[in-house]
């Protein structure tokens, strides 16, 4: 699954389907532009949470179809910090359901200027599964 709203990947996908299982590929706060967002841990993590959510629904989930999703920081004070924003901005996004999480510390992610990386795993019901073509 590589929507086309996500910066073309190169070496890896944005989602992989195994049955009606979506593996979601860890997701940093790149923008279309392939630049990781300005502002600090709440606008990486609503880009980088926007991304997941992006290929989600590019293969007919719905955030209610999360069942794992581990988040890679590397300033958890930082993130623990702004926790109550960042719950906000998952609510907005997600609504009130959550699924099973990680926090994990982490020295670098890939661009050096992300601050945090999400990756997730996801049921899609038969129903609204969307296979690529």
């Amino acid at each position: 699954m590589n929507p086309a709203s996500l910066p073309k990947p190169s070496g890896y996908s944005h989602g992989t389907l195994a049955g009606n299982t979506l593996h979601l590929g860890g997701q940093t706060a790149l923008d279309a532009d392939m630049k990781i967002v300005p502002g600090g841990i709440v606008e990486q993590f609503r880009q980088a949470f926007g991304n997941v959510l992006t290929t989600l629904r590019a293969a007919g989930g719905e955030p209610e179809d999360l069942v794992s999703i581990t988040i890679y920081l590397t300033d958890i004070p930082g993130y623990q910090a702004h926790g109550k924003e960042i719950g906000e901005v998952w609510r907005e996004l997600a609504g009130p359901v959550y699924p099973a999480m990680a926090g994990i510390g982490c020295t670098a992610l890939w661009q050096p200027e992300a601050l945090i990386e999400i990756l997730g795993v996801a049921v899609i019901p038969e129903e609204r599964l969307v296979r690529p073509s």
